[in-house]
């Protein structure tokens, strides 16, 4: 039996959820949650309740960023037309903008310009 784990509101997280995805979908999740230094169980809380996900930079999240950044930069050199097939690549591409943005202190959070 696995260890009790506890939210950040101190609440006991005992509720089992389960889906099915296809490995694309279950890849392109690890990514975002990856780059958004979040853990994946984290992540996923936060999008399904639609709360906003702040990328706090640290050293994991910039060196996720770094990974991705060259597995994009390699599919991009391979393309040589762009169609409806390459959605996802430009989606991660734009998540990636907005967190490179992010950590320059351009924005604190996914799109969300500072108020200062």
């Amino acid at each position: 039996m696995s260890a009790k784990n506890k939210d950040k509101k101190n609440r006991w997280r005992s509720k089992t959820v389960g889906f099915r995805m296809s490995p694309e979908e279950a890849g392109q999740l690890d990514t975002l949650a990856r780059l958004s230094g979040l853990s994946k169980q984290d992540y996923i809380i936060s999008k399904v309740l639609d709360k906003e996900v702040a990328i706090k930079p640290n050293p994991r999240v910039y060196k996720a960023l770094k990974n991705e950044l060259q597995a994009v930069c390699e599919q991009l050199a391979r393309l040589t037309e762009v169609n409806e097939e390459h959605d996802e690549l430009f989606e991660l591409t734009k998540y990636m903008a907005v967190i490179l943005a992010g950590v320059k202190g351009e924005t604190n959070d996914l799109g969300q310009e500072k108020n200062s």
